[in-house]
Order: C-alpha cells, then structure tokens, then sequence
C-alpha cells in the first residue's frame, strides 16, 4: 500500500507539471513524461483534429487511443471521463452526448482540474464538471453511467482491479466503457518495468495484456471487445537512456511488445431492467 501511494504521488508530480506544459513538449514525451526523444515527435498519442467538438487548448497529447470515438455515446447521455486531464475527451463526448446529456470528468490532479475548468468556462460548457479525486474511489454515486471513457490512464494507476470495480458501480445496468490504454506482451525488459520517469510516461505501468483482459471479465462484464490495437514502438534514443545497446538489439529482436488498446465492456443487465435508450420501457 506505501508503495502504491508512492507511485500514485509520483505521477501526481508528474501531471501537475504536464498541466503547465505546452503540447509540443507533451507530446514529443512518452505520455508527457518530460521531452525524452529527440527521433519523433509523436510517440503514442493519435490525432483528435477530425472529431467534431476538438478544442486544441484542451489537447495536451498525452493520450494513446481514440476511445470517445468508438464510445458509442447518444444524445443525452451521461459520460464520465477517467483522468480527464485538461478536458480533451471530455469536450469531444459533449459534442456526442449533446446538450441534453452531462459529462463529467475525473482527475486526481489539482493543475489539470483547473485547467479543464477553465477550458469549459471559456466555452460556456455547462454540461461538462470536473472533480477531482482517484479514479479507484470516484466521486460519482452508483448506477449514474451511460457510459465511461479513458485514455491511457489506468496504466499509471496501482490497483486496476480497484479501478474496474469502481467503473462497474458507477455504470448504470447496460451501461458501458470504451477505454484506450496500454499494455504489454511477452517480458518487457526489466530497466524499463522500474524507470519511474517512464513509469510516468505509461510504459512501465503496463500489465500484460491477457491479464488486463482478465481483470474486466473477473469483475462481472460482458461483450468484452477489443476495438482497436496497435503496437508502440520506442525509439532508440528514449531506450539509451535505460538499456546497453545489446539489450537494445534483445528487446528489437524478441517478442517483447508495448501495445495500445481499446477496449469495450458491457455492464450487465439487471432482470426486468432495460438497456440505456433502448425504449423497451
């Protein structure tokens, strides 16, 4: 448990430094981590500029997935956002759920609270609030979801099976989740797993894939989907900073991978309960 908080106050430091960041310094970092590559300039973020309800200010390039795209979020929805950041998700499922619907976004970050605020304010958002608090422990009360997003968040949490256990009572019955984060296959050398500079950037976070899966099944949700997957590949000048070149050559020829995922999952339906917007009511 210390040592859970101690990561958790790590990556606090962390983000509370992003939030005064520009995105061109977020960005060219491994999720922020701090301007570790000079070979690229986008790691593991993907673009958000066609998706209507983009704001730029809001964009911070930290994320590694586009998961309000594949959320399937209807007009007045309620959508909560796990780790908000400065508000990029949460505007863009303002634009889906409408001004009918209400979006919330979660961090536990002082600096990116107030930034999201200030970006909905700005904007006369008034169906987009940000509370701050952890995601294992959300300040939202039980069966208030049509929906959740994140991206790339869970990787930076400890305990995720406190996080999914948190998404379940939060989802209204029938409610689901559309969540990007990153994972890993086979072994991921060992110099990376305990970097905490890229602990903070999402890499070292990382569980195995299968064991991520596992966790959402275990805790009772159904039509598990992956959506989309595609690998991360770090470039050899973040890698020196952690590995000889011999290891480098190891980890390029093994089947070690980091992969970003976006995942699906159902709350399941009471009996005698009706689906979100279904109309069988």
């Amino acid at each position: 448990m210390e040592k859970e908080q101690e990561l958790k106050e790590l990556v606090k430091q962390k983000y509370g430094e992003i939030a005064l960041q520009d995105k061109a310094d977020n960005m060219a970092s491994c999720c922020g981590a701090g301007g570790c590559s000079t070979e690229v300039y986008n790691i593991m973020s993907e673009d958000y500029q066609h998706l209507e309800g983009y704001q730029p200010e809001a964009d911070l390039g930290l994320g590694c997935g586009l998961p309000t795209q594949f959320a399937l979020i209807k007009e007045g929805d309620t959508v909560i956002d796990l780790g908000s950041g400065a508000g990029n998700d949460c505007f863009v499922a303002r634009q889906e759920a409408g001004v009918s619907g209400k979006v919330i976004g979660i961090d536990f970050t002082p600096a990116m609270i107030n930034k999201a605020r200030e970006n909905a304010e700005k904007r006369g958002f008034n169906n987009v609030e940000f509370r701050q608090g952890d995601i294992e422990h959300m300040p939202v009360t039980a069966n208030v979801a049509d929906v959740i997003v994140s991206n790339c968040v869970l990787n930076l949490v400890p305990n995720k099976d406190a996080v999914f256990k948190e998404i379940y009572r939060v989802l209204k019955p029938g409610g689901h989740f559309s969540i990007s984060d990153i994972v890993l296959e086979g072994n991921l050398p060992e110099p990376i797993q305990q970097a905490a500079e890229m602990y903070a950037g999402c890499v070292s976070g990382a569980i195995q894939r299968s064991e991520y899966l596992d966790l959402i099944v275990n805790n009772g949700f159904a039509a598990l989907t992956v959506q989309k997957q595609k690998p991360i590949e770090i470039p050899d000048d973040i890698l020196n900073n952690y590995l000889s070149a011999e290891e480098i050559e190891t980890y390029r020829n093994g089947d070690a991978r980091i992969v970003s995922v976006t995942v699906f999952a159902q709350k399941p339906l009471e009996a005698g309960v009706c689906a979100p917007g279904s109309g069988c009511c």
